[in-house]
């Protein structure tokens, strides 16, 4: 199989599905700051607005990720796009009040589900001691969100603000046509039996799909967190332009997306547990260092682009162990959850910075307690983790 073309195919057929969908999910992210100014929103109302896609995209990934492990990516991927276009033409071109746009982001959060898909689709296609790479480059999918930020807010600006959503849905449908005739799941698959209510409950009463999800809320949920709410920050608290702020947000998001192979490459070569340990802790530093609202040219910009990778590098590693530890018709299941857990790390950050700030006029308590967190997350690795995570023989058999 590893000499063949067609896995290297099929892994990048999903990750463009995987970055298609999350640049729709990241639409309204970079227009936060317009929005408010258009619709006369107070910060929370902003921080609510740009927040619901990714808490709906998250929980939604449960469900969809036990259907994938039933029915197979090639059913779910052009589904899930499809139904994608109709919030985006609608947030494009019908949405005008705040509950408008709270109604098309909740269903813009379908988007964001892409990532439940594609996983175990990867995982079936590569053996065991090479899932940790392949499953990084896939996560490059999560740089639909430096598309966005790179792109929104200037597509808006040159032409109006409708023309990205319109954009985006004609991505999406180009895609689920294209996905619909080239897609296939792997001939081996493993194909689980039982209800999608039981397989779920069952995922749910893992220890270990528990633990994984926790470490992924910390690292892929710091990076949801800084790409949603960091044009708003550097606009509020450097007072830079929405155009600027976006720039620099991208810059945050490819890095962070760079990273993530990354991740899995050194996982791979070693074993995911020190590559977490090492990446909470720098997480932890850096954020402490964010705290201090340093100028950002040159410290604020070193600690924001040093937390980029190390949240990466954390994403890429949590799913290196997923590979380990997880049995192979679980795999759907285990990463609907993970990623819900991922996704709602993304969710409060920027509800909790909104409210801080709107309260105190200040984002420090914000960082600290991030950096408290991801010490947690540290110590947990090296202790419970580094306990109970499977040796490679045995990857296969799951906890």
């Amino acid at each position: 199989m590893s000499r063949s073309p067609q896995p290297a195919r099929m892994l990048a057929l999903a990750t463009a599905g995987f970055m298609t969908g999350f640049w729709a999910w990241a639409l309204l992210g970079p227009l936060g700051p317009t929005l408010r100014e258009d619709l006369g929103l107070s910060s929370f109302q902003q921080s609510l607005v740009v927040a619901v896609p990714v808490v709906v995209g998250s929980l939604g990934r449960i469900p969809v990720g036990a259907l994938t492990d039933r029915v197979g990516a090639r059913r779910m991927f052009p589904l899930v796009c499809a139904l994608t276009i109709l919030p985006v033409l609608y947030l494009g071109h019908l949405a005008d009040s705040f509950a408008e746009f709270l109604i098309g982001g909740f269903f813009l959060g379908l988007g964001g589900t892409t990532f439940a898909v594609g996983v175990p689709f990867v995982n079936a296609w590569y053996p065991p001691e090479r899932r940790g790479l392949a499953l990084g480059i896939f996560g490059i999918g999560t740089g639909g969100t430096a598309v966005s930020a790179f792109t929104t807010v200037q597509l808006a600006d040159a032409v109006d603000r409708s023309f990205p959503f319109t954009l985006v849905a004609g991505i999406l449908a180009v895609y689920a046509v294209t996905a619909h005739f080239l897609l296939r799941d792997h001939p081996a698959r493993a194909v689980p039996g039982g209800s999608l209510l039981a397989r779920t409950t069952a995922t749910m009463r893992m220890p270990t799909a528990w633990q994984l999800a926790f470490l992924y809320a910390v690292g892929f949920g710091g990076f949801v967190a800084f790409s949603v709410y960091l044009p708003t920050y550097l606009t509020t608290a450097y007072d830079l332009g929405r155009s600027d702020a976006s720039l620099r947000t991208a810059g945050f998001v490819v890095l962070a997306v760079a990273a993530r192979p990354v991740g899995g490459w050194l996982s791979d070569r070693f074993h995911p547990t020190p590559v977490l340990i090492g990446a909470y802790a720098a997480i932890t530093a850096l954020a402490l260092l964010a705290s201090l609202q340093l100028a950002l040219m040159p410290f604020g910009t070193l600690a924001f682009l040093g937390m980029a990778a190390a949240l990466g590098t954390a994403s890429g590693a949590v799913f290196a162990l997923v590979a380990r530890v997880v049995p192979a018709g679980q795999v759907g299941s285990v990463t609907g959850l993970v990623g819900a857990a991922g996704g709602l790390g993304g969710f409060f950050p920027p509800l909790v910075m909104g409210a801080v700030y709107s309260v105190s006029d200040d984002y420090t308590w914000g960082y600290l307690l991030l950096a408290l967190i991801a010490a947690a997350a540290c110590a947990f690795t090296a202790t419970v983790i580094r306990r109970h995570a499977l040796p490679p023989d045995v990857r296969g058999r799951g906890a």
